[in-house]
């Protein structure tokens, strides 16, 4: 006689599985929540952490800028055109600069957002912070300011000033990194590779910048791009008269840090202006970082109307800037005429 086939219940199999799960959710709940809160508590940023990090980023990049401009070893390259007709340049030092400053970044904060002038595949797995904060850092900023990752939002200049790099005018040279939070900029880090300077503020918290002791409004000393400039002098005329002086400049960087007080160079005396326009398109990876070093001075980076920039999205201001610290900025905008940027 034939054995008789045992013959399952697909709900008494259902039951059982629900069972089993429920066995198993109890035995390992507590696992998955340590699991959940460490991989919460990864998810957060020492944005002092971050500082020394950029800080040592911006001048890693500054080496390989200054060694492939004392090299002469710039190969550059047209990257298009802007609006106004200059040509965007591309050189080694942009790229080496690049390489060095998003590699060590995106190591040490994977979780963090990292937004860089230039694009480039190459991946350096063996750049790595190595743990230390400077000591001035330590000094003014005692503790940890903790952060969700996800708000955090970094964009990096590996080379302000390209231009004015393959002329060999290296004073205006920058590599700049700044960190948002929520779209506001917190950090700024403004590095000149060839006096070796770094400048840096945390908004709020420290900086080793001061202000001047004084500027001028009648007229003001007003600072512009010489490469990417259009209509900004008859501009500049318009809103503060015929006798104004107009001090022509390369990089963004250089033009915030000629408003603020800086130690003397006698290679590469900085200009002293009072205030900085722009009319033209700029990149947020341009001005990010100088407007983190003015937000913690008491100062002003404005558009044209007057609007904060969100540091969040897209790359690309099209609305100008103004620029000022230790004057009256409201004052200062209700003198500029008005400006369409999209009929210039």
């Amino acid at each position: 006689m034939a054995p008789m086939g045992i013959r399952l219940s697909p709900l008494g199999v259902a039951v059982f599985c629900l069972l089993a799960v429920g066995v198993i959710y109890h035995l390992y709940a507590g696992v998955i929540s340590s699991r959940l809160a460490a991989f919460r508590q990864k998810r957060k940023v020492d944005l002092r952490d971050l500082l020394a990090v950029s800080v040592e980023a911006a001048a890693l990049g500054g080496k390989e800028v200054k060694k492939v401009r004392d090299e002469n070893g710039l190969k550059e390259k047209s990257k298009g055109k802007t609006k106004e007709g200059a040509t965007e340049l591309l050189t080694m030092g942009d790229l080496q600069s690049h390489r060095k400053m998003f590699n060590l970044i995106r190591n040490t904060f994977p979780e963090v957002t990292v937004n860089s002038e230039e694009h480039d595949d190459m991946v350096d797995k063996d750049a790595a912070w190595n743990r230390e904060i400077p000591a001035d850092i330590l000094y003014k900023i005692p503790g940890g300011r903790d952060v969700p990752a996800e708000s955090v939002t970094v964009w990096i200049d590996p080379l302000d000033a390209t231009q004015e790099y393959t002329e060999n005018l290296v004073k205006y040279v920058t590599t700049m990194v700044c960190v948002a939070v929520d779209g506001k900029p917190v950090i700024g880090v403004i590095h000149q590779p060839f006096t070796g300077f770094t400048a840096w503020a945390f908004v709020g918290v420290g900086s080793n910048m001061h202000p001047r002791r004084s500027y001028s409004v009648s007229p003001p000393k007003v600072i512009v791009s010489r490469s990417h400039s259009g209509k900004v002098k008859s501009y500049i005329h318009d809103a503060f008269g015929n006798n104004t002086t107009i001090i022509e400049a390369g990089g963004a960087g250089y033009k915030v840090l000629s408003l603020l007080e800086m130690p003397a160079s006698e290679t590469s005396p900085i200009d002293q202006a009072d205030v900085y326009i722009h009319i033209t398109a700029i990149k947020k990876w341009d001005i990010c970082a100088g407007a983190a070093l003015l937000n913690h001075l008491g100062g002003h980076m404005t558009t044209l109307k007057g609007e904060a920039l969100d540091y969040s999205g897209m790359p690309v201001n099209k609305e100008g800037l103004v620029v000022s610290v230790g004057l009256d900025h409201k004052a200062i905008l209700e003198r500029l005429p008005n400006w369409d940027p999209e009929k210039h």
